[in-house]
């Protein structure tokens, strides 16, 4: 007989939905309270490889690729926005028996869960955004020619911005702001240059990064949610993130009056250099919500 793996042992799987093929991992107790790990741009579910193990002796940890990410497959033709991430992911949590949990939201994962919470708020159990940014005022000036091509989306906007899928850029991204960026693991950048590489896929994070703005203009709606739901919410942010500013946390407690707000002394990719310190927090939070 196949050796049956231990409750808190990563254990890597994939689901059906419809002709979408989701890779993700998943640890720890399906009785216990889940948590879905929803990574950001250019990562995948690999970002919470060390994370996983420090969560899974507690909770039930569930992180999948999303769609053009990571090992998630999906067909030709297949129509990449943020709308139909957010579509996948709730399709997703039907197909794994997913139907109350804690979303943690990083980057390009905090658009995604938020639709779905939107979608679906009777499901969401709490909020822990890692440098998920919902607020205006969170976006630093590092989105000047981003929002530049969103204004003007021509064909030499457009290629600008191909200098946000350079090894480079990858680099930069995972060690700016970091304490000591040479203890950074390569294998991430690594892997998310190499994914970013394959044929085809340039296009579809540059149309990605043209439909961020829709995210944007959902801001209000998003707001909406939170004073009229108020689920608990911990922003626990590296605060040298050149993408997302502190205020973006900060701002949270004007709808979440509740909201828990923490600052790292790191940047973008928190957890590369404190993912202990996060799954504490995380831990700590999710204890006061169920006290």
């Amino acid at each position: 007989m196949p050796r049956q793996p231990d409750p808190s042992e990563t254990v890597l799987r994939r689901a059906e939905v419809g002709d979408v093929s989701i890779f993700y991992r998943e640890a720890g107790h399906r009785d216990r309270p889940t948590i879905l790990l929803l990574h950001g741009f250019p990562t995948s579910s690999h970002q919470f490889r060390h994370l996983i193990p420090l969560l899974a002796d507690r909770f039930h940890v569930v992180a999948p690729d999303l769609p053009g990410f990571g090992f998630t497959t999906a067909p030709e033709g297949f129509a990449y926005s943020f709308a139909s991430l957010s579509e996948a992911m709730a399709a997703f949590t039907d197909a794994i028996g997913l139907d109350r949990y804690t979303i943690y939201i990083f980057d390009y994962g905090a658009p995604v869960g938020l639709r779905l919470a939107m979608a679906r708020p009777g499901a969401i159990t709490a909020i822990i955004s890692q440098n998920g940014n919902a607020y205006e005022e969170g976006m630093s000036d590092g989105w000047a020619q981003t929002r530049a091509y969103w204004a003007d989306p021509s064909a030499v906007n457009r290629e600008a911005m191909r200098g946000m899928l350079t090894l480079e850029t990858t680099r930069w991204q995972y060690t700016h702001g970091a304490p000591d960026g040479t203890q950074v693991a390569p294998e991430g950048y690594w892997l998310d240059y190499a994914l970013m590489s394959r044929p085809g896929n340039d296009e579809i994070q540059l149309g990605l990064i043209a439909d961020y703005q829709s995210n944007v203009a959902l801001y209000p709606r998003i707001h909406q949610y939170f004073r009229e739901r108020q689920p608990p919410l911990l922003a626990i942010w590296g605060d040298k993130d050149p993408f997302f500013l502190p205020a973006g946390a900060q701002a949270f407690r004007r709808d979440l009056p509740q909201a828990e707000i923490r600052f790292l002394d790191t940047g973008h990719f928190a957890l590369e250099t404190h993912g202990t310190e996060i799954a504490d927090a995380i831990g700590e939070f999710l204890d006061r919500q169920a006290s």
